[in-house]
């Protein structure tokens, strides 16, 4: 058996049928990061009878001027667990890839290895946890155990059974936050790839990207009706309409408390006249809003998603909002009406990555606690390793800091 180049047909023949498949390993994907600095090709590890046992897309790109390296996103396509097959390929791609000047091949396999209690994050590991040995029995590089966005992919997701989404699924904070943003007049709508100019100023505080990446990405998984775009909206007409009618039916029920309380002072009918004058002076505070905003527009783009879907799933790529409307609650609503529209056609939706900390001192904490308030499974990841190709070249690289000048990603907090 040996490794070859594959054509994308052979490729995806393989891919449509391999549990790891994902849209990470597809030509989509290859056609994005080749816009941007990387080369590619399909590899597969076959037999005499053209019989392919694993395969995966491999994108490469210079460390310097004289070495380059891999990168297999999320993982080989291969049965982990079978570590004959494993060496074997693991053997080969060395000897195929010393020939073209690679150092190593970076891996991040979709290997879920622990479950994670979304109540008290206890974490209960399952048998992929083998898989951990056999790669480094294999002669594969552990890299470090991260806990927040420190490695190409997040090492912790969120994952939602569509099947079984509903609004009563959500934590009751959760359901409170997508009605109030219902009240206040957000609409969601499917828009085109010029829509990437309205998300992307919600967007890039989160990652060193420009808006042509994005459309980029757009257009690649466009082509085969893989992507939808999403934008989140304020209709100030409707908000205006809504936040009159709240205002004034609070203000009847304000009167109503003010005669209770004159006819009988008690410490029960105080508390619901104060909890009454809290809401009436909130109400009062939206429709002045809506008011102004409505003389402003009558539509304000406030948030927005960018999903791409790959056989039975969804993958919310990238979202953001305008922290200018964070009251909105649109980050919420935008998630919510995403699930809700995919849900009888799609199995899950990946709602990307959270950290492994959930202390209180996680500075991403807000990013955990808004994705568990849609009761996900919680699920830690195998993490990435280095298949070392030149070893000499690898030590040296790591010693003098050029690994981790390219690989350290600069955390951005995302709220």
């Amino acid at each position: 058996m040996y490794i070859r180049e594959i054509t994308i047909k052979e490729f995806e023949r393989f891919a449509e049928h391999h549990p790891l498949g994902s849209h990470y390993q597809s030509i989509n994907y290859a056609l994005l990061m080749a816009e941007n600095g990387f080369d590619y090709e399909f590899i597969g590890y076959v037999d005499e009878y053209n019989k392919i046992y694993a395969a995966s897309l491999i994108l490469t790109k210079k460390l310097n001027r004289i070495f380059q390296y891999g990168y297999a996103p999320k993982g080989f396509l291969i049965d982990y667990f079978n570590k004959t097959l494993l060496k074997n390929f693991s053997d080969k791609l060395i000897c195929y890839y010393k020939k073209k000047n690679l150092v190593f091949i970076k891996i991040n396999p979709e290997i879920a290895v622990a479950e994670i209690n979304n109540k008290n994050f206890q974490k209960t590991y399952n048998q992929n946890i083998e898989i951990q040995n056999n790669l480094i029995d294999t002669g594969y590089k552990k890299l470090k155990e991260n806990l927040y966005f420190e490695s190409m992919m997040p090492r912790y997701n969120a994952i939602i059974n569509l099947k079984n989404f509903q609004k009563s699924t959500l934590q009751k904070n959760t359901r409170n936050k997508v009605k109030r943003a219902k009240e206040k007049g957000l609409c969601m709508e499917v828009a085109n790839r010029s829509g990437i100019d309205i998300l992307y100023p919600f967007i890039k505080r989160k990652k060193n990207r420009d808006s042509l990446y994005y459309k980029d990405y757009y257009n690649v998984f466009f082509k085969s009706n893989n992507v939808d775009l999403f934008l989140i909206s304020i209709d100030t007409n409707t908000y205006l309409i809504n936040a009159k009618k709240t205002y004034e039916n609070e203000l009847k029920e304000n009167s109503k408390f003010a005669n209770i309380l004159r006819n009988k002072n008690t410490e029960k009918n105080l508390h619901l006249k104060r909890n009454s004058d809290i809401k009436l002076s909130v109400y009062k505070k939206d429709l002045i809003e809506a008011k102004n905003l409505s003389t402003t527009s009558s539509k304000i783009y406030i948030a927005g998603a960018l999903v791409v879907k790959y056989k039975n799933r969804i993958t919310i790529v990238m979202s953001g909002y305008d922290t200018n409307y964070k009251h909105f609650n649109s980050n919420y609503f935008l998630h919510y009406e995403i699930l809700n529209y995919y849900k009888n056609y799609y199995h899950y939706a990946d709602l990307n990555g959270i950290t492994g900390d959930f202390t209180k001192e996680n500075p991403y904490k807000g990013l955990n606690h808004f994705k568990l308030g849609f009761n996900p499974k919680v699920y830690e990841f195998i993490g990435e390793y280095d298949l070392i190709i030149k070893k000499r070249i690898y030590s040296i690289l790591l010693k003098s800091g050029t690994l981790a000048k390219v690989f350290n990603k600069k955390n951005i907090k995302t709220k």
